[in-house]
């Protein structure tokens, strides 16, 4: 089911990714959400498609995701 808020995101998104990687996240989710619905795999694919989103700006350092462009200085 699509996310409202990033406070309806798993506990697993949102206690670890910063405000804005949620946002990504969300977003693309619920995009995925909705273009692949009828789907019989539709909810893993849509949170597969939204943590690559995530990867595209964001990169996980020891435990913390930074943005990419402050982790390459």
């Amino acid at each position: 089911m699509p996310y409202r808020v990033n406070n309806d995101l798993p506990p697993s998104v949102r206690h670890h990714l910063p405000d804005h990687a949620q946002d990504i996240y969300r977003e693309a989710f619920n995009h995925a959400f909705m273009a692949h619905a009828g789907e019989t795999d539709l909810e893993k694919r849509a949170h597969m498609i939204a943590w690559a989103a995530v990867k595209r700006g964001y990169v996980k350092q020891g435990e913390a995701w930074v943005a990419r462009e402050m982790a390459a200085s």
